[in-house]
Formats: structure tokens, sequence, C-alpha cells
């Protein structure tokens, strides 16, 4: 593999941090992520200096997701403390771009907080990486656009589906037991659209609807966006981009058969980077 540049993690990094209170609720949690549009939110904890509460964690959509709205007996007002990632994950910000990419691959995570001198400075996510690899110069991305239908490479053929006259409640459970964040919707014996766990956190969450009442066909995305397997995986990021979406969904004459989401995007790179990671670790 041709060696990218060592760009360090702050060249990219987010740096205005989104932060709640960890006794912000659920609820909270998810208007601040549809007001922002972001997937992530930065917890604070208690502290004697109300300017310097120490960060604690990460609350994600999926954490939302999975602890409450997949919950037997939802409850939006559960604090995001109780539910947030524990364990901080924090990486230094002059580490290379190619280790986050391991760090977010061995811990199943799309955002790690990055730290300088010990004191938390900006955020990483799997979109940055992205932004890097995909349009680097050159490297394992670049390498793929020789290669025959790159997409079929990287997309997952396991598709996971829920029928459109289900619970949104469901639709939550389902992505927790396979740890997905998106799920094509059937109706009719066909896939009509897809519901994602931005969905049900900025359509149902944020806006206290039932999730037990509400059916996935209310929130599902449709028509749907897709993408031909004989296109390159530029095309696939940029569409991502431009539609500020996460998975898309992979036709072959015009037949789904498979699907790509973001981080597929660039696992292969941290695949393919691992003797190196491992041999500096």
């Amino acid at each position: 593999m041709n060696d990218l540049s060592p760009v360090a993690i702050e060249e990219f990094m987010q740096r205005n941090l989104e932060l709640v209170s960890e006794t912000t609720t659920a609820i909270e949690a998810a208007a601040h992520m549809a007001d922002k549009r972001i997937g992530c939110l930065v917890v604070q904890g208690k502290g004697t200096d109300a300017d310097r509460q120490p960060i604690i964690g990460l609350v994600s959509e999926t954490d939302l997701v999975r602890k409450v709205m997949a919950a037997d007996q939802p409850n939006l007002s559960t604090p995001v403390g109780e539910i947030m990632t524990s364990a901080l994950r924090t990486i230094a910000s002059h580490r290379p771009m190619l280790d986050a990419s391991h760090v977010m691959e061995q811990q199943g995570v799309r955002h790690l907080c990055v730290a300088e001198d010990e004191e938390i400075v900006g955020l990483i996510s799997i979109r940055d990486l992205v932004r890097y690899f995909v349009y680097a110069e050159s490297g394992p991305i670049r390498e793929l656009d020789n290669v025959y239908r790159p997409l079929s490479v990287l997309m997952q053929t396991a598709i996971e589906a829920i029928d459109s006259d289900l619970p949104v409640q469901q639709a939550a459970q389902h992505m927790g037991t396979k740890k997905i964040g998106a799920l094509l919707v059937q109706q009719d014996g066909e896939f009509k659209g897809i519901v994602t766990e931005r969905d049900l956190v900025v359509k149902v969450l944020s806006q206290e609807k039932d999730a037990k009442q509400l059916t996935v066909k209310a929130v599902m995305n449709h028509p749907l966006i897709n993408i031909d397997i004989n296109r390159t995986i530029h095309d696939a990021s940029d569409l991502m981009a431009e539609k500020w979406i996460r998975h898309l969904p992979v036709t072959e004459n015009r037949k789904i058969v498979g699907i790509l989401s973001v981080r597929d995007l660039i696992r292969m790179i941290a695949m393919r980077d691992r003797p190196r990671f491992l041999r500096q670790k």
C-alpha cells in the first residue's frame, strides 16, 4: 500500500465542541443534535469551577437509540451521564489520521476526543477521516480507482430490513441487536425506503413522539437514494456529503445488492495498515 503523508489529527479535527452537562436529559440531547445537525455531544461532569467542568464522555445518536428508544419502557428524562459511552476515548492531536482510523475501528465508534497535554481540545469524526482519505492524492483509496467495481469491495452484502408497518421502537431494537445504524424498509415485498439512527433521534426522540405507536413508514426516508455498483468511491462519498447521509444502498441492474456506510469507506484502510499500527503500539 502506498504511504499517505503523515497528516496529524490536529489538521482535520473539529475544535468547536458541542458541550452538555451530564444531567442533560435524553430528550434535550436529541433536540440539541437535531438543531446542530450533529451525531455526537461532549458530556461535562460536575466540577468545583463552573468554567472548567471536566469532560467525562461522549453521547451519540447510537447511545440514544440503543439505550433509550430500544428500552421496553423508554425514559426520555434519562440523564446523558447514565447512557453516554463510558470510559472517555481520546487520541493525541499529533497522532496521524491513520491511527485514528484504527482506534475507531477497534472500538466500534465514530467519534474520538482529541487531547493536547491531557486537555480535550477537539473531536475527530468518521466523516473527518473520510474527508482526508477519500480525497488524498495517494494512498489506499486512490489505489482502488483502478479496481473493477470498487464499491463491491467495500459494501456490506448482508442487508438488514424491517417492515414499514412496524413501530419505530422495533427498528431501534433491531439496530441495537445487529449493532448497525440503518435498516432498509420493506413495503409490499419491495425496498421502499431506509430508516437510520438519525431519523429516530431527529424525527422521533427530539419531538417526544411515542416510539411504540409511530410506524417506521412515518419516519423512513423515501424514495431511496442509491448508487450503482459501477460508480467510484469518490462518487459515493460526494453523494453522502451532498445528501447529508451515512448509508447508501448499492444497486446492480437496478436491484439492491448491498449497502455502503460511511464507516465502510475507511474500514479497509485500517485493515491494510494494521501491521504497521500494531508494530508501533
